[in-house]
């Protein structure tokens, strides 16, 4: 059993399966994935997340605002955050974080916006969502500085260094690795998951983007997320099950469902 800890169901483009977004989760669940984090990225998606959880037993979902934002709408609202967060499908707070690589004119934005993320996420004792790059130094202090040391959380699609990695860990949080460990340009990455314990390892698509080699150029999907694992798998040295039983283990730990 895999989870895709990790994907976004409602940007999918399911018009070629003949039942829709069913057909999508059934050819995963055909090849063994089990369960599904939809991560929210502004707060109507969160909303809408809502009844999407509610329609598929196997589906969680987060409740947040993406870092990066087509004209950078008002900051997320704490009380509106708080209340979205809580519905009882929401297992996380997030996406949220940093980004100076794709929007460095935004970080003050999407500084006071992660600071917002923290603390509901700490009133609530939900774990966090955090998308970071190029921002290795702020993302680990702001967690300090804002969250609530009790509750930690995750760094998805992670690509930035085994120290910040570490820094991560000694706070609690797992680190997730996408299909990018797949490509042909990402040894380092690759000599970044040798290097993180099983124990605080997730697997993830971050669909519909970032498809797994050998699916790269085509739609990403949760089904995909098979091949993520086969990968860390192997990188890892064990066997493609005991990396499904330990990340799914992760997740359910970190997520609690």
């Amino acid at each position: 059993m895999l989870v895709d800890s990790h994907c976004h169901l409602n940007h999918l483009d399911v018009s070629h399966y003949e039942n829709g977004l069913d057909g999508v989760l059934d050819a995963a669940r055909q090849r063994g994935v089990k369960q599904f984090l939809s991560v929210a990225v502004n707060l109507d998606s969160s909303r809408k997340l809502q009844d999407l959880a509610e329609r598929y037993p196997d589906v969680v979902i987060s409740a947040g605002v993406h870092p990066l934002q087509k004209n950078l709408p008002p900051l997320p609202d704490i009380d509106e955050l708080r209340e979205l967060g809580a519905h009882p499908k929401v297992v996380a707070i997030g996406e949220t974080g940093l980004d100076n690589f794709y929007s460095p004119d935004s970080a003050d934005w999407q500084r006071e916006s992660f600071k917002r993320h923290l603390k509901v996420a700490g009133e609530l004792e939900k774990p966090l969502i955090i998308h970071t790059r190029d921002a290795r130094d702020e993302t680990i202090e702001l967690i300090k500085q804002y969250g609530n040391p009790q509750v930690a959380g995750v760094l998805h699609c992670f690509t930035e260094s085994l120290e910040m990695a570490e820094a991560a860990m000694e706070m609690g949080y797992y680190i997730s690795f996408s299909g990018i460990v797949t490509f042909r340009n990402a040894s380092e990455l690759r000599e970044v998951v040798k290097r993180v314990p099983l124990d605080r390892i997730l697997v993830e698509t971050d669909s519909p983007w970032l498809a797994p080699v050998p699916h790269r150029g085509k739609q990403n999907e949760p089904q995909y997320v098979v091949e993520v694992a086969k990968c860390v798998a192997e990188l890892k040295g064990v066997t493609e099950q005991e990396l499904a039983v330990a990340t799914t283990d992760n997740f359910k730990r970190l997520f609690r469902c």
